[in-house]
């Protein structure tokens, strides 16, 4: 997939973003506001650190092999996930998308 509008084709996924490192919005599409993505956007790039933190931190714990370098995240509520891998993510439905089919798709932006 080369565009953010070819995640939008994924059963469930309503909108998909695309950021830079430090949170600043780099692209967005489907039923989301600018403001709304700017915000997603900073979201995502701090939960990114946060999850390379966390598995930098599980390696070390474990001494298992396996955990790093954290190439993506998801985070549910009661109806919505959010789906990211590097700097793409996309807001999907539960229920609806499968979680396999979203990230085998976001896997092609690394």
């Amino acid at each position: 997939m080369s565009n953010l509008n070819e995640l939008l084709k994924i059963k469930g996924v309503f909108a998909a973003g695309s950021f830079s490192d430090d949170g600043k919005l780099t692209g967005y599409a489907g039923e989301i506001s600018e403001d709304e993505a700017a915000m997603a956007a900073a979201m995502c790039a701090a939960n990114m650190h946060m999850a390379r933190m966390q598995t930098d931190g599980f390696t070390a714990m474990s001494g298992e092999s396996g955990w790093t370098p954290a190439t993506g995240f998801s985070l549910a509520g009661p109806r919505f996930s959010v789906c990211v891998m590097g700097n793409v993510g996309v807001f999907a439905r539960l229920g609806e998308a499968s979680f396999n089919e979203v990230f085998k798709a976001l896997s092609a932006y690394q």
